[in-house]
């Protein structure tokens, strides 16, 4: 029997974790473009939204919510690759964490962002198809 509470329980059921996760992987990709290119747009607002509060408290949260979704995953399905993905995805998203702001932590970020997200998708799959 699955241990935690109802609402962990409710998210992880059905993969509505890994559908959320997902969801916050595009959420952090669309804010990393929209944001390069508004900053590109006026140069004036990149310091609101370009702030490294924002940006590392969203990535803690992503890394947080993909090593749930992916380790709850391999746990109940069995299979590895999603978590492999996911976790190459996890690694590059934390190396970037340790980078000052810029460039190079950016793109690391959104590397790391659309690999995670290969591995939520591939967790999701692989949930569905263990179901059957």
């Amino acid at each position: 029997m699955m241990k935690g509470t109802p609402l962990l329980r409710a998210l992880l059921k059905d993969g509505k974790i890994d559908r959320m996760a997902m969801g916050l992987s595009g959420l952090c990709l669309a804010h990393c473009l929209g944001t390069a290119i508004f900053v590109a747009l006026i140069a004036s607002a990149g310091s609101i939204f370009l702030s490294p509060m924002i940006h590392e408290g969203g990535l803690a949260i992503a890394i947080l919510l993909g090593a749930i979704a992916l380790g709850h995953g391999a746990f109940v399905h069995g299979f590895r690759l999603p978590a492999a993905v996911g976790t190459l995805g996890l690694g590059l998203m934390t190396v970037a964490l340790a980078l000052p702001h810029g460039g190079t932590e950016i793109l690391l970020t959104m590397v790391g962002v659309a690999i995670l997200a290969l591995g939520h998708n591939l967790n999701y799959r692989a949930s569905r198809q263990a179901e059957v």
